[in-house]
C-alpha cells in the first residue's frame, strides 16, 4: 500500500475516533464557583428543557462529521481492495468526502465557540473550554490531513493509457 493513502488512513482513523470520543464525552465547558465545579457538554439530560439553539446545531453538524468520516475511511479502506473499488476513484471520493467532514465539524465548533463566549459572565464563576471540546478542534486539521493525503494517492496513481495497453 503507498505512503499517502496508509497516512490518509492513519490521519481519518485518529480524526474519526476524536470526533467520536468528543461528542459523547459531557467536558466541553466547565465552570468553577466558590463551592463547586460544574460540567456540560452539547447532549441534555433528561428532564432538561430543549436544548438552545445553537447546541442543536453544535449536535448536527457534529453528527455529519462523524458520519462523513466513517464513510471517507470505509471508502479509503476499500480502495486498497481493487476487486471491492471503482478503478482510481476511491481515494478521490474519500478525500472530497473527509473534506465535507472536516468542513462540517468546523461549523460546528465554530458556532459553538462563539456563543459560549459570548455568553454573559458571573464574577464568582470562571468558566473555561474543556478537553472534549479541544479534542473537537484537533479533529478538523486530522480530517483535513486525512482529505489531503487521500487526494494525494489519487494524484500519484498510475494513470491508465495506452502505455498499458
Amino acid at each position: 500500500m503507498e505512503p499517502c493513502r496508509s497516512l490518509a488512513l492513519l490521519a481519518g482513523s485518529l480524526g474519526l475516533i476524536s470526533v467520536i470520543v468528543a461528542l459523547s464525552t459531557n467536558f466541553w465547558f466547565v465552570a468553577v464557583g466558590p463551592t463547586s465545579t460544574s460540567h456540560s457538554g452539547i447532549w441534555p439530560r433528561k428532564g432538561d428543557e430543549l436544548p438552545a439553539g445553537y447546541i442543536q446545531v453544535t449536535e448536527t453538524f457534529g453528527i455529519l462529521a462523524a458520519l462523513c468520516s466513517l464513510v471517507s475511511m470505509g471508502l479509503l479502506v476499500l480502495s486498497c481492495v481493487p476487486s471491492l473499488s471503482a478503478p482510481g476513484r476511491g481515494p478521490l471520493v474519500s478525500s472530497i468526502i473527509a473534506f465535507a467532514a472536516a468542513l462540517s465539524l468546523t461549523v460546528a465548533m465554530a458556532v459553538y465557540t462563539n456563543e459560549r463566549w459570548n455568553q454573559p459572565r458571573h464574577p464568582q464563576i470562571q468558566c473555561f473550554f474543556s478537553w472534549s471540546f479541544y479534542l473537537g478542534w484537533l479533529s478538523v486539521p486530522l480530517l483535513l490531513s486525512a482529505g489531503g493525503l487521500s487526494l494525494g494517492a489519487h494524484c500519484s496513481r498510475p494513470q491508465s493509457g495506452y502505455e498499458t495497453l
